[in-house]
């Protein structure tokens, strides 16, 4: 099971909630190291002091805050555990919202919340009061040295904490100028159309990494020794007349509707009948 990336508890009213953390997402990004393109030798990346000339261990760095160019005041760890944290071990739930109320511009990460030692019980009357009421919790929580503000809301049976950014990490809208803008009502009505051919549920499952998938395609191609064929990029064509380029759009999209779903098909097909992809030993 993987292990909990935080532990403390929620603090709702006169109740408190004993709850794990637990990391929601993963990466799938293809890692690189980085090599001696002479050699191929995998390098080092050390910690350099300029000034003795030589690598600095661990246990020898402190961090830093620079409050003028090449000056810094630093904090130890002593220091941020005595900061006046009350988030530091409780969720504190301070409102409820809709989950609609808040711009998705302020979400960053998500995790799973599971209940501690003898937590089912008041952590079951949450997810059920959170369910019926179709409520947000507006919190906060300090996780890796910093206080974060969050959301708690369910989601499928479990109780699920987003962070936030604070309103003053989001950075505002430089804004086009579109006074001056004028929008046809054809126009507008071949977008509309355009949008309703395209609408439809989100399903998740039917998107797919298309350039991790050809990544691992090209370093497969590599290991076998095979010759790397490369796809020809789609034509760029240039929009002259927006009314017209929409009216193709809309064209396009009702003859391409059946054409999407047949390759959809296949696509699922091939990925429930491609082999494993087989790991090598390097020696």
């Amino acid at each position: 099971m993987a292990r909990a990336i935080w532990s403390g508890s929620i603090s709702f009213g006169m109740v408190s909630i004993p709850v794990k953390l637990y990391g929601a997402t993963e990466s799938k990004d293809i890692r690189f190291h980085l090599l001696h393109a002479k050699d191929g030798t995998r390098l080092k990346q050390i910690r350099w002091c300029p000034t003795d000339e030589a690598e600095v261990p661990w246990n020898e760095t402190a961090r830093g805050y620079e409050y003028s160019k090449g000056k810094y005041v630093v904090l130890t760890d002593e220091d941020f555990q005595k900061l006046p944290l009350p988030s530091r071990h409780t969720i504190d739930i301070s409102a409820f919202v809709k989950e609609s109320e808040i711009d998705p511009v302020y979400f960053e990460k998500s995790y799973y919340l599971e209940p501690g030692e003898r937590a089912t019980k008041p952590y079951a009357l949450l997810l059920k009061a959170f369910e019926e009421k179709e409520l947000t919790a507006i919190a906060t929580i300090t996780m890796r040295n910093k206080e974060q503000l969050c959301a708690i809301r369910a989601r499928n049976g479990v109780i699920m904490l987003e962070t936030l950014y604070y309103p003053d990490e989001v950075r505002k809208d430089t804004g086009a100028d579109l006074s001056d803008v004028r929008v046809s009502d054809k126009e507008l009505d071949m977008a509309f159309t355009l949008i309703e051919l395209l609408r439809k549920p989100f399903e998740p499952e039917e998107y797919h990494d298309h350039y991790r998938e050809a990544l691992e395609q090209l370093i497969e191609a590599k290991l076998e020794g095979k010759e790397v064929v490369t796809s020809p990029e789609a034509e760029q064509t240039k929009v002259i007349d927006l009314a017209d380029a929409l009216r193709r759009s809309v064209e396009a999209a009702r003859k391409g509707g059946k054409a999407r779903a047949a390759a959809r098909t296949k696509e699922t097909t091939r990925r429930q009948t491609r082999p494993a992809r087989r790991t090598r030993k390097v020696s």
